[in-house]
């Protein structure tokens, strides 16, 4: 087992650089999603759309460099370290898309992510997650994987029977969801490099289960950021069912552990709510200038204010 001090030095940083790909490159893909005609959900034809914009492109090209450094987070961190720290990636969107609209940044926005930042600071510090035993799929996993599945296709069904903001949310779980599964499937891929080098992870089943699952959550994700009005809400959902996620796969399926006594696990309580409320304050906030937008009537300040 990789020694504490040298999993933190490597995949505390690939993680946070990572999540910060993944930020700006979701800010350019919500913007170049609005500039093509809107396409069924899980439709890959919205892809064949995306691809025409040499700015979604570059955008792709920043995902893969964000997944290839969690994938080296992964093979030296826990996932119950690796995944809670993607939720800075809601920060990192916050400042570039104020950024590249031209505009200041949003002072209830920042905060939002902030606590969401400070949240998650408070919740590694308290239950100091560790790394179980070697990452692999057991028979244990079984339930757990059976309840992903249902929600998954619960989600499926809500985006396709109501419009609106309960569209996109849905969109977004289902995208966390699969994000989250396909991070525990990277896990066990980087474990198979590092015991038994570049080739072995395709003697196994589960490099493919990951080549079939992250481009569906990618779709997904694409269609959630065409489907909102603003960005803050999807990703923010996205970024927390994501990690969410990846905890319960750490613990179920990998052995991963934290401390839960009663005063830690009441501080990881509070750590939560602060989260939580981060998000509820982004998502409103967002609410609030979409009215704003519609009130001014304008397309480009439209465009500028969806970043934030």
């Amino acid at each position: 087992m990789t020694a504490p001090g040298a999993w933190l030095a490597i995949a505390v940083p690939a993680a946070v650089v990572g999540a910060a790909s993944f930020g700006l490159a979701s800010v350019v893909q919500q913007r170049a999603t609005k500039q093509v005609p809107k396409i069924d959900t899980l439709n890959p034809r919205l892809l064949v759309e995306l691809v025409r914009k040499p700015i979604w492109v570059a955008s792709v090209l920043t995902v893969i460099v964000g997944l290839s450094l969690q994938v080296v987070a992964l093979a030296f961190g826990p996932l119950l370290l690796v995944q809670p720290l993607l939720v800075t990636s809601v920060l990192f969107a916050t400042v570039c898309s104020a950024w590249l609209a031209g505009r200041h940044l949003d002072g209830i926005v920042m905060l939002g992510a902030l606590c969401c930042m400070g949240g998650l600071a408070a919740f590694l510090l308290l239950a100091r997650p560790s790394g179980g035993g070697r990452a692999m799929i057991a028979p244990q996993a079984v339930p757990l994987a059976v309840l992903l599945a249902l929600v998954f296709a619960a989600c499926l069904l809500a985006a396709t029977r109501f419009p609106g903001e309960i569209r996109v949310i849905a969109l977004a779980l289902a995208t966390g969801v699969l994000y989250g599964v396909t991070a525990a499937l990277m896990k066990v891929v980087a474990e198979q490099v590092r015991a038994g080098g570049i080739t072995e992870p395709f003697q196994h089943w589960v490099l493919y289960g990951v080549c079939v699952i992250g481009p569906c959550g990618f779709l997904l994700s694409q269609n959630a950021f065409q489907q909102g009005r603003l960005i803050s809400p999807a990703l923010a959902v996205i970024t927390t069912v994501d990690p969410l996620v990846g905890v319960a796969i750490g613990v179920n399926w990998f052995g991963e552990q934290m401390i839960i006594t009663p005063t830690v696990l009441a501080g990881e309580t509070l750590a939560g709510m602060a989260i939580i409320g981060g998000i509820t304050l982004l998502t409103y906030r967002g609410e609030h200038l979409r009215r704003e937008i519609e009130r001014e009537g304008s397309d480009d300040s439209s465009e500028g204010w969806a970043w934030g």
